[in-house]
């Protein structure tokens, strides 16, 4: 063996090392508390939907109450979505960008859906827009009520979505644009969309996300009238009260892998920019 064969450092080996600080035993009680929490119950969820097997799945979500459920609840979100796009990138532009009286109090009741429990929102957009509304404003029972309802459960996911991303963006490139006369709305087209548009998608995909399986703040205002205003949800919880657990398995599956599908459009399309952000650089 020469001196430079003893230099030579090995071949690295094949066998896969752990990497970071946590070491195997950390990574392994991750994915223990991953599978209670998360994994377990969706596998029991899965099993249970497949119980009558797959044409009894196919039944089960093709049914008549639960096709227009599922239509309902997805045009529902995705008109929030919509309404979170414009209104909660507005907001994250004021919060950033602008300086008022009570900006702070603003700023801290954007994160109060997270923190109120859903059935008081219900409760309270019930008293203000119920049949004895002080505005006389009547949306009760009535899909503009159900979009009111989860527009305000969802309301901080664009916000703060848009936020940080609107306060690390340089000024510079608008006040280059601005003195080559462009217009502010031509500077917010051409100059800050293209940098928004990430954050802006992907809080609304989040907010639709969480609109598809909502619950707790539609239950009062939104009537649960079948075709009209019954969402996903509440078909759910009326197939377990008529005893059909199967049936609103099948349903909760589809929730999950439409709310699946558009997480997993997410995390592909974030990528996709990270990407190109450092292909520019």
């Amino acid at each position: 063996m020469t001196i430079q064969d003893a230099a030579t450092p090995p071949p690295p080996s094949k066998v896969s090392r752990f990497s970071g600080t946590v070491g195997p035993l950390g990574v392994g009680v991750a994915v223990l508390w991953l599978s209670i929490i998360v994994l377990l119950p969706l596998a029991a969820l899965t099993a249970t939907s497949f119980e009558n097997g797959l044409s009894g799945f196919w039944d089960a979500v093709t049914a008549p109450g639960a096709v227009a459920a599922l239509r309902i609840t997805a045009i529902v979100s995705a008109i929030v979505a919509l309404i979170n796009v414009v209104f909660g990138t507005l907001v994250a532009w004021v919060l950033v960008r602008d300086e008022f009286p009570g900006k702070r109090f603003v700023n801290a009741i954007i994160d109060l859906p997270f923190a109120l429990p859903t059935i008081v929102a219900s409760i309270v957009l019930l008293s203000l827009y119920g049949p004895e509304s002080p505005i006389n404003v009547h949306l009760n029972a009535t899909q503009p009520g159900l979009v009111v309802a989860l527009a305000f459960v969802t309301l901080p996911f664009v916000v703060r979505s848009v936020q940080p991303v609107l306060i690390e963006l340089e000024k510079d490139v608008e006040e280059a644009a601005a003195s080559l006369g462009a217009s502010n709305l031509t500077i917010f087209w051409k100059v800050v969309l293209p940098v928004l548009a990430p954050a802006i998608f992907g809080g609304a995909g989040l907010a639709f996300a969480r609109a598809i399986g909502e619950f707790g703040s539609i239950i009062l205002i939104g009537g649960n009238i079948r075709g009209e205003t019954q969402v996903a949800s509440q078909y759910i919880q009326q197939q377990l009260e008529m005893d059909r657990p199967v049936n609103a398995a099948a349903v909760s599956v589809v929730l999950l892998i439409i709310a699946f599908i558009t997480l997993l459009v997410l995390r592909v399309l974030a990528q996709r920019s990270i990407r190109r952000e450092e292909t520019a650089a």
